[in-house]
């Protein structure tokens, strides 16, 4: 039980200890972002009491996608860069269509 506390303890130290750097750093506040979204979210939907999707949802996608992006190029992960370059593209064009959609709101009350 000692050896296995023991590995726990020296991976634990390699792993979170060790690599620390700004691009860590980085990840992490990438991912603190993409738990923003889903609080906001949740929050929104309580609030309303149905799934709501605000607009502050998809701006923090949008930022932590990006952070985490580059996070992956510096990582140089493939299926990571991969997957967060096709969520920016999705993040994007919903704030694209929510901005066309007040735009097209404001000039009906003209």
């Amino acid at each position: 039980m000692t050896d296995t506390i023991t590995h726990l303890a020296d991976w634990f130290y390699r792993v979170f200890i060790l690599q620390f750097n700004a691009w860590i750093l980085l990840g992490f506040i990438a991912q603190a972002f993409f738990t923003m979204r889903f609080l906001v979210q949740w929050i929104a939907s309580e609030r309303a009491k149905r799934s709501v999707v605000p607009v502050a949802f998809w701006f923090f996608s949008l930022g932590g996608g990006a952070l985490l992006f580059l996070y992956a190029i510096k990582r140089q992960d493939p299926v990571f860069i991969a997957g967060q370059g096709l969520g920016l593209v999705i993040y994007i064009r919903n704030l694209w269509l929510i901005a066309n959609e007040r735009r097209s709101s404001m000039n009906k009350m003209d």
